[in-house]
């Protein structure tokens, strides 16, 4: 399929965002056909330098967060403060299909960039903004990042740690991509409203409501009154069943069986510990709970006197749910990862490759991705597009609105 064929071919998206969460929304909607605009400030998105300044970002030779984050884009920079930008900017909204904004409200609402400001230029427009914490309430104006919104104010961090113990610390963005998709979902939701009335809209959402709906059983429990302790650590686990064990080449398996009926005895063979399968201790639900530290004891043992690809092989032989918990260094390597489309090939000589965003057509493919681009990289283009002289265009760099 050619690209022009591409479902989201023909829109113009205006990705006036910073970081990672709106501008990855941005990223996907170009991953299936848009032509995405990336305007930046004067100095550009922070996100081209993240891989430096964040002491949590791998180190690496290529600056893949800018690839991966702005692949297929174009680059137009435009001071957003300065008067002079704002008829190019006008002219630019009212010939496009879709402006993702991640401003706190108080900095959208200096800059004439609120949906009613946007929507009296181009009433079509679907206007869709990420916020950290929402559009109203006491909390609407505080900057938030994933750390901040989406793992901690969420509950997510918490619920994760083991009793005793602090709360993690999240990787880099893993609240940002998650956050993200709900935001292209919005983005289509309101283009599929615009193609029944003819009429933009505004859709957001927000890095706190995309952790509480990914914290959704502990969150949602904690509605009706419902709590757990702080989970135990693994030699003393709710449930041996649900737990993680260290194989011999120092690798661990995640265990997780819900039907304990049909799964109990499956598991007792391929450990090779049959006998455990009638052992009064562990024979029903109750028991195995009841005796949990026990058998994780057992189970722990016989774990650890193999290495992963001996339970792998002994595991699906007897149709055990359990999963690798993988490190970093494996991903490269991970056949079935490349198989299933999260990874693939690049246009950009030095990344080869890179993940995919996670949505699947059975009547596209997504584009492939081609190198980020230099800051005001496409600036004379994209401004001579909206019909702008290139004397014009030279006084607004003189104006040091354009660079």
């Amino acid at each position: 399929m050619t690209e022009t064929a591409l479902p989201l071919a023909g829109l113009r998206v205006l990705d006036i965002s910073s970081f990672i969460a709106a501008p990855a929304a941005a990223t996907v909607l170009g991953d299936w056909g848009a032509d995405v605009i990336k305007i930046e400030g004067p100095d550009g998105d922070p996100n081209r330098a993240i891989m430096h300044s964040s002491a949590n970002y791998p180190k690496g030779e290529v600056n893949y967060p800018w690839h991966m984050d702005s692949r297929n884009k174009r680059s137009l920079v435009l001071d957003l403060k300065n008067p002079a930008a704002r008829p190019a900017l006008d002219r630019l909204i009212a010939v496009s299909d879709i402006l993702i904004c991640n401003f706190p409200p108080p900095v959208r609402e200096k800059l004439r960039l609120a949906y009613d400001d946007v929507k009296a230029i181009n009433p079509r427009l679907i206007y869709a903004s990420l916020t950290g914490y929402g559009e109203t309430g006491p909390d609407r104006d505080r900057p938030g990042f994933d750390a901040t919104a989406y793992f901690a104010r969420s509950g997510l961090l918490d619920a994760q740690r083991y009793e005793g113990g602090p709360p993690g610390v999240p990787g880099p963005a893993q609240g940002d991509r998650a956050t993200a998709m709900g935001l292209v979902s919005a983005i289509l939701m309101a283009l599929m409203h615009r193609m029944k009335t003819g009429e933009g809209s505004w859709v957001g959402t927000s890095l706190l409501g995309n952790g509480l709906w990914s914290c959704g059983v502990i969150a949602q429990a904690a509605l009706v009154g419902a709590y757990l302790p702080h989970r135990p650590p693994p030699d003393r686990p709710r449930s041996a069943l649900g737990n993680i064990y260290r194989t011999a080449d120092d690798r661990w398996l995640q265990i997780t069986i819900v039907r304990e009926d049909k799964l109990w005895a499956p598991l007792c063979t391929a450990v090779g510990r049959p006998e455990l399968i009638g052992d009064p201790r562990f024979a029903e639900t109750a028991a195995r709970r009841h005796h949990a530290a026990e058998l994780a004891a057992l189970l722990s043992d016989e774990f650890a006197r193999h290495d992963y690809e001996h339970w792998r092989r002994a595991l699906s032989a007897h149709h055990v749910t359990f999963g690798v918990i993988s490190r970093p260094q494996d991903v490269p390597d991970d056949q079935q990862a490349v198989a299933c489309g999260a990874i693939v090939e690049t246009a950009i000589p030095e990344m080869p490759r890179t993940l995919s965003n996670p949505i699947r057509l059975g009547f596209a493919e997504q584009r492939i991705a081609h190198a980020a681009p230099a800051l005001g990289q496409h600036s004379d283009e994209i401004l001579g597009e909206l019909g702008l002289s290139k004397e014009e265009i030279a006084g607004l760099r003189s104006s040091g609105a354009v660079r």
